[in-house]
């Protein structure tokens, strides 16, 4: 799975115990440095960190403190903080943990031991990074996946919003390119399609592949003709793109698009969605490659 360096943060204040984890950890990790506590939050919100090296004994803000500001916010609560310190006795070690720190190592540290646990850390973080992923996006296109568009379109339909409006893309004749010219270009046709989707929608939009070649937007408009508009503009760029097929066949497509308003009668997103794909099913029913509003 991992194709990058990860980028290890130390947190210490003392700058000989910095210089001996650079010279070990400096060929192998790209490491920053925090000389304080306050430093290490400034870090955190500019950089993406994998772990963090943490000492207990700072000045005004000590590790312990620093650890549970990291595990309260919402986007580093799950970066590993690996206490490293000089303080052995049993009450450090236990309240290292229950701040969250993952793992506790006293110095002077062995080298080895250290590279392996930081190791062991990583790769368990690259699995939960994996498993997060997976349970909220779709593995193919990288955009929300069914369960995360429902998670995050019941949050915003319970808003009340009166300007909601949800769209509902299916490409058109799909099963045929499957078939013709085989799923690998299915594939590329959908990868491509969610490509010129995305660039096209705003970044407050959910967009999200319920399956297969389907795929539903859930946005907000000013009106009715301000939707209609930008959906159709995402019909006719798709309309111009094109790939190759393995044998140098140029292959187009289109989608058909219903879209429905989430009026004072529309009781749930589910009933939301129904109504957008009544719409879509009108749309492919009419000849497809065109936006039908219900």
């Amino acid at each position: 799975m991992k194709n990058f360096t990860e980028t290890i943060l130390i947190v210490d204040d003392t700058e000989t115990n910095i210089d001996i984890l650079l010279e070990l950890l400096g060929d192998k990790y790209d490491v920053v440095v925090a000389l304080n506590a306050q430093s290490a939050l400034e870090i955190v919100q500019e950089n993406d960190i994998d772990l963090i090296l943490l000492d207990i004994m700072m000045p005004n803000m000590d590790g312990y403190e620093l650890c549970l500001i990291l595990k309260e916010q919402e986007f580093t609560k799950d970066i590993p903080v690996i206490f490293l310190t000089a303080k052995d006795d049993e009450e450090s070690i236990e309240k290292a943990y229950k701040v969250g720190g993952i793992d506790y190592i006293t110095k002077p540290f062995k080298p080895v031991e250290l590279l392996a646990r930081i190791n062991t850390q990583l790769k368990v973080k690259e699995l939960i990074d994996h498993l997060n992923f997976i349970s909220s996006y779709d593995e193919m296109t990288g955009i929300y996946n069914r369960r995360k568009f429902f998670e995050l379109g019941e949050a915003k339909f319970s808003q009340g919003l009166d300007d909601l409006y949800c769209v509902m893309i299916d490409i058109d004749k799909f099963k045929h390119i499957n078939d013709t010219y085989g799923h690998p270009t299915g594939d590329k046709v959908i990868k491509l399609v969610t490509k010129s989707i995305a660039e096209h929608i705003d970044s407050k939009a959910i967009f999200g592949r319920l399956g297969g070649e389907e795929f539903t937007i859930l946005c907000t408009h000013s009106s009715k003709k301000e939707v209609v508009s930008h959906i159709e503009k995402i019909r006719e760029n798709i309309e111009k793109l094109e790939i190759l097929s393995d044998s140098g066949e140029v292959i187009k497509f289109t989608i058909s698009e219903g879209v429905a308003c989430a009026d004072k009668d529309t009781k749930s997103l589910d009933e939301l969605l129904k109504k957008a794909d009544v719409a879509l099913y009108e749309a492919k029913g009419l000849g497809r490659n065109r936006v039908i509003f219900r």
